[in-house]
């Protein structure tokens, strides 16, 4: 299996281990565009790998905060009241780069910078920029995608 992720469709494509696609899902990528820097609150490119998958068997639309359960569900109401809030639901897959100074290690480490694929709230649009950095989608895809990619499977993010 294999990830290719493009900003520009917004769209996250799964593949199998002959390079065909399996499925395409819509995601969100960052309003402030791709970047690697910490503190840009940009989506990082290059060639990463799953680092690992957070929240298996936890009910859909758990929130998360620093990757741990909240004991919370989201719903339009807990939205509402906070709605600051950068709400990161249902599943975590965790991804590290792969390429020293560009993605990996010191001020541009994906990892360190805590960049996801996670769920997020149905009244969030897909195919169009909004996160803080991370790879938005929506939950009941998420739980796909989840189920179908081990630990340590290849991600590419390209404009």
């Amino acid at each position: 299996m294999k990830i290719n992720i493009s900003i520009h469709k917004q769209q996250l494509d799964l593949l199998n281990d002959d390079e065909q696609v399996i499925k395409h899902y819509r995601i969100s990528s960052a309003k402030n565009g791709t970047g690697q820097q910490n503190g840009s609150y940009c989506t990082p490119l290059g060639k990463h790998i799953i680092r690992a998958k957070i929240g298996s068997g936890q009910p859909i639309n758990t929130v998360f905060v620093r990757r741990r359960p909240t004991g919370e569900i989201y719903t339009p109401d807990l939205g509402y009241r906070y709605p600051n809030r950068d709400w990161i639901l249902t599943r975590i897959l965790w991804l590290s780069g792969c390429e020293p100074g560009f993605n990996r290690l010191g001020p541009v480490d994906t990892m360190q910078r805590y960049i996801y694929i996670h769920g997020s709230p149905d009244s969030v649009e897909m195919g169009k920029p909004g996160s803080i950095g991370c790879i938005r989608i929506s939950n009941d895809n998420l739980l796909e995608l989840f189920d179908s990619v081990p630990t340590g499977t290849a991600v590419n993010i390209i404009r």
